[in-house]
């Protein structure tokens, strides 16, 4: 009996977006590092900024990229602006989403405990105890210090956090705080995704102008600033933190184990960690040596048909 009470707890804690909701989101993202697809998924997030309460954009680099590389995307965003209101009022301003930008933690953990929350732990500290029933998801992008940084200083706001990491090699620049929170703290509500996230860029249907290259060429050139920004700075799809985004934008949430853009993941440790979620080994959803990859190529064309309409919306009517 109480362990069956201790997980309907569990359960009551973690409540689902209702029906209509936004979800309220933080970006934690390495943008301006060594790896130019965050300018890419920032582009892909910017152009949906209607679909979500943005709370937060977090400069979370493991080594390179500062909170003006986020200022830099705002101001392609700021640009484009008017084109996309047109199709939605929902759209944030510019200036609103320039308030939202915080440094992060721009070293790695040392210790094997975090360190003092910096401003970008302050800022998911100050968000998740909002008086807000909604869940806030934080979308790691790059560095898990702030993160780990937040929870460690205040373990009251685990039951608001839904984490959705791409790790693989923010990881190895991340490692003792990821393993500080994989350790630590069981109960946190968290997707670690170290290789489905490939399946945007490999496999599926590359047909065509579905190229990672063609469908740049063909959709992304050319539209607005924000198409110019992320031909410059990388014109082959790669995208590889764009999935942290399609998981909000089609399916249900709160439930990582089921079909959707974002992929679909497994829980290893069910009645260890209830809440923990990470790449499915099954080989038939295996691209290559990339676990669950297929989760999310599977849905490539349907994803990128969605994302070319949005892209549209730059250009004027």
């Amino acid at each position: 009996m109480k362990l069956f009470v201790s997980a309907f707890l569990l359960v009551a804690l973690f409540t689902p977006l209702s029906a209509g909701e936004k979800p309220r989101v933080i970006v934690s993202t390495d943008v301006g590092g060594d790896d130019p697809d965050d300018h890419q998924s920032m582009v892909h997030y910017l152009v949906y900024a209607d679909r979500f309460d943005t709370e937060g954009f977090i400069s979370s680099p493991p080594k390179k990229g500062r909170a003006k590389d986020l200022h830099d995307c705002i101001d392609a965003y700021e640009k484009d602006f008017p084109n996309l209101q047109s199709h939605s009022d929902e759209y944030p301003t510019p200036e609103s989403l320039r308030n939202l930008v915080h440094q992060g933690a721009v070293e790695s953990q040392t210790d094997s405990l975090p360190d003092a929350p910096g401003e970008g732990a302050r800022c998911i500290i100050t968000q998740a105890k909002r008086d807000d029933p909604r869940p806030l998801y934080v979308l790691v992008w790059g560095a898990i210090t702030d993160v780990a940084q937040a929870v460690h200083a205040d373990p009251s706001i685990k039951s608001k956090l839904r984490i959705y990491s791409i790790g693989s090699w923010n990881t190895k620049h991340g490692q003792k705080e990821r393993d500080y929170l994989f350790e630590n703290h069981p109960d946190l509500w968290w997707i670690e995704s170290d290789t489905t996230f490939r399946g945007l860029c490999q496999g599926g249907d590359q047909e065509g102008d579905l190229h990672n290259l063609t469908f740049s060429e063909n959709h992304i050139a050319g539209h607005g600033e924000l198409g110019a920004l992320f031909m410059r700075k990388k014109p082959t799809i790669k995208m590889g933190d764009t999935p942290t985004v399609l998981h909000l934008l089609n399916g249900d949430p709160s439930k990582p184990e089921e079909a959707k853009w974002g992929g679909a993941y497994v829980r290893p440790h069910p009645k260890n960690r209830p809440h923990y979620w990470t790449d499915n080994p099954a080989e038939e959803l295996s691209w290559g040596d990339k676990k669950g990859a297929n989760t999310i190529n599977r849905w490539r064309e349907e994803i990128l048909r969605d994302w070319q309409k949005r892209m549209d919306r730059t250009l004027p009517r």
